[in-house]
């Protein structure tokens, strides 16, 4: 029973493949009902890993931040916790219990395809202060979409006074993904991504006057610093920062260098990881290490004035979420990159998590493929406060999972 349960699943991994060389949609790898867990996985370097399950019943969830809460104690559920759910929810995490009620006041989202509610970041004093923000997907009668920036003020269940602090320009018509980062640098200011449109609009990374595909850096009332790099370049909008990006579906500051690092999306090929420097090019769609989905080379790997990646993929993995390991619960691990995995090679049901070593000079040295044997799209990674690792699976249901070392 064993050998024809193998020869079953490799003919239908076989059918897979040749259906994706035929020209037309692959079939996706057939993959179990998620279960209950916990499961131990074996990784490199003798790392050990218990993988158990926080919370279930998520839909597509996207991001996910900690609350200071010093009257919970960090245990096997972890601390309070925002969770943001693309269909237009965020939730409450505490003592290891999703609240059934979403958090009120939430601004309406415009859910279609990718877009929706993304990520969520706490002002650094949101402790005094109680602000959070939010990144969304906004729709008008027209059917066309923006990318927003919007705050509000948590008090119990409910956000208050929210507003809409700052709209991306243009407007387009919701073909092709449109992701929004947050993270506020060690400089005070609230850094934010916005994706290239789709088809045509591939180039918008490039154009000076619009706000997409670019790093935007924003005061945390959403208006422009005036010392920006472009701010006194008219045929630049004033709150990019960098340009030249084409999906950026990570941002975060690096916690030992300080640095702005993303993590962005190529086409069949081409995800990148890129250290975020003020004024800089980063190419896209000039400049790829990535094929177009239809099989040629995207363009010319590298140009004069263009910013190269610190890692690429090649083919796609759909990158999603980015998190520099630097706790002492896996010892194996610190200063690597973690990278959550959507698919691979554009084949669906082939979700994980990539681990990337570095040398001394950022230099990318060795990677690994983890959690593999799961097919769970990774939508987001991050360090608890705890030392653990925490993962969230872009899946309907979707779980937050915790990897921890196993005993």
């Amino acid at each position: 029973m064993r050998s024809l349960t193998f020869v079953l699943v490799l003919a239908s991994v076989s059918l897979t493949l040749a259906q994706g060389r035929g020209g037309g949609p692959p079939l996706a790898i057939p993959r179990a009902t998620f279960g209950d867990g916990p499961w131990t996985v074996e990784a490199a370097e003798g790392v050990k890993i218990r993988m158990s399950v926080v919370t279930k019943g998520l839909v597509n969830p996207w991001s996910f931040a900690w609350l200071p809460d010093p009257s919970t104690p960090l245990g096997a559920s972890g601390p309070t916790m925002l969770i943001t759910e693309r269909p237009g929810r965020l939730r409450l995490l505490k003592n290891g219990v999703l609240d059934p009620t979403p958090i009120g006041g939430v601004p309406v989202v415009k859910a279609q395809r990718l877009s929706g509610l993304m990520d969520v970041a706490l002002h650094p004093k949101f402790a005094e202060n109680h602000i959070l923000y939010l990144t969304y997907n906004k729709g008008r009668e027209d059917g066309m979409l923006a990318t927003v920036l919007a705050r509000g003020r948590l008090e119990g269940n409910t956000l208050k006074d929210v507003k809409d602090l700052f709209v991306a320009e243009p407007w387009w018509d919701g073909a092709g993904g449109s992701a929004s980062r947050i993270v506020f640098g060690r400089d005070g200011m609230l850094y934010m991504t916005t994706g290239s449109g789709g088809g045509a609009n591939f180039a918008q990374g490039q154009e000076k006057n619009i706000h997409k595909g670019k790093v935007l850096r924003l005061k945390d009332d959403g208006t422009v610093p005036p010392d920006n790099p472009f701010v006194k370049q008219p045929e630049f909008k004033p709150e990019i920062y960098s340009w030249g990006h084409r999906n950026s579906l990570a941002l975060i500051v690096h916690p030992v260098t300080g640095e702005l690092w993303n993590s962005e999306n190529g086409p069949n090929g081409g995800d990148e990881i890129n250290i975020v420097k003020a004024g800089k090019n980063y190419g896209w769609p000039t400049v790829s290490m990535g094929r177009s989905y239809e099989g040629p080379w995207q363009g010319k790997f590298e140009k004069d004035g263009m910013e190269g990646p610190v890692v690429y993929w090649m083919p796609a993995i759909a990158a999603s979420g980015l998190m520099i390991y630097t706790g002492d619960k896996f010892p194996q691990w610190r200063n690597n990159a973690f990278v959550g995995a959507m698919r691979y090679g554009e084949i669906p049901n082939t979700g994980h998590l990539q681990r990337i070593v570095f040398n001394e000079k950022t230099e990318e040295i060795r990677r690994e493929m983890l959690l593999t044997e799961f097919r769970q799209r990774i939508r987001d990674v991050k360090q608890g406060p705890d030392g653990f690792v925490y993962l969230l699976t872009d899946e309907n249901p979707g779980v937050l999972l915790k990897l921890e070392p196993a005993q």
